[in-house]
């Protein structure tokens, strides 16, 4: 997300032999390819897929390969995947049971919302936000500077995927009150529930764990961005948490603050792979586990509402100039049911 950055529990990836011939420059130009490939940025008038570097989707190039000192033709490495023409980011005026269901369905990389909280809006709740309490993460477990308002159930996940219920529901209660003390109006929480139901056709509500409802909602200021990573409640805790069963899941942001620049949210067409654990890094993952895919950038902008599929590896880049990057985020699940169902 912009999501809760989760590290998932997966089997350690075994390392293959290789020959001892590859270089340490190889190995920065393949996380250089991964930092450079393929992107298609979301404007404000939508947006498509297109190569970073014409004709390859990892923005290397394709110039003949040289031929070796002794005429025979050196090693041609193997073309990368066609890009998918599906994976594009659109912007539209309001959300739709189409835009979601096709979130799930993996056709669709991301839909924005503009000005889905209008500006007047936007500056009345982050001055209301100073009268929440808030706290940074842990730096051993989240490298980059992250203030936050409210539990999120991946900070709360024990080993094994149990949830640490006792710490977890102190937090979401004690959220609760002081949400409700602070008075934050407009409440934007309730205003994205509400838009995202009529959308879907049926009320959102909270997910629940034993007939409690979770805590959907909270606030976070990225400051030198996310580390690159997934969130997937079904691998979080593979024996299952909440009482509803979830198929599907989107994450949803909702930007009340903007830098000037940077801070940009970059989606790839990746989802996790055991082979990823090669390249771990804190809770995330280093730039290697995506090289050549396919990418999109979504740019912040001041009420912009952002939903996207967030078992997709995704990150935050750092902001740049002045400003602050503020958002509300929750995830929203689809149920066997049919039903929409929120969460932190």
């Amino acid at each position: 997300m912009d999501s809760a950055p989760t590290a998932h529990t997966a089997p350690t990836a075994h390392t293959t032999n290789t020959a001892p011939t590859a270089s340490a420059a190889h190995t920065a130009a393949t996380e250089q390819a991964a930092r450079t490939g393929q992107t298609a940025t979301a404007g404000h008038t939508g947006a498509t897929a297109g190569p970073a570097t014409a004709g390859r989707p990892d923005g290397a190039s394709t110039r003949p390969a040289t031929p070796a000192p002794d005429g025979a033709p050196a090693p041609t490495a193997p073309a990368p995947p066609a890009p998918d023409p599906l994976f594009t980011a659109v912007d539209a005026p309001a959300f739709t049971a189409r835009h979601l269901a096709r979130l799930a369905g993996g056709t669709l990389a991301a839909v924005r919302v503009p000005h889905f909280l209008g500006p007047a809006e936007c500056r009345a709740v982050t001055e209301a936000l100073d009268r929440l309490p808030t706290a940074p993460y842990d730096r051993g477990r989240v490298p980059t500077r992250v203030l936050r308002f409210g539990p999120a159930l991946n900070d709360h996940r024990l080993p094994g995927g149990v949830l640490d219920a006792d710490r977890y529901w102190a937090q979401a209660d004690a959220a609760r009150t002081a949400w409700d003390r602070a008075a934050v109006r407009p409440d934007a929480v309730a205003h994205a529930m509400d838009r995202i139901g009529e959308a879907w056709g049926a009320p959102v509500g909270p997910a629940t764990i034993g007939g409690r409802e979770a805590f959907g909602g909270t606030v976070r200021e990225i400051e030198t961005g996310l580390l690159m990573h997934a969130d997937d409640i079904n691998r979080e805790f593979p024996d299952g948490l909440f009482d509803q069963h979830v198929i599907g899941q989107l994450a949803f942001n909702l930007y009340v603050d903007v830098p000037s620049g940077g801070g940009a949210t970059f989606v790839w067409r990746h989802r996790w792979e055991p082979a990823d654990e090669e390249h771990r890094e804190a809770y995330g993952y280093r730039p290697g586990a995506v090289t050549g895919c396919q990418r999109v950038e979504l740019p912040p902008s001041l009420g912009d509402g952002l939903l996207f599929d967030p078992a997709h590896f995704h990150a935050v880049e750092p902001n740049r100039g002045g400003g602050r990057r503020i958002a509300f985020a929750f995830f929203l699940g689809i149920t066997t049911g049919g039903r929409l169902v929120v969460w932190s």
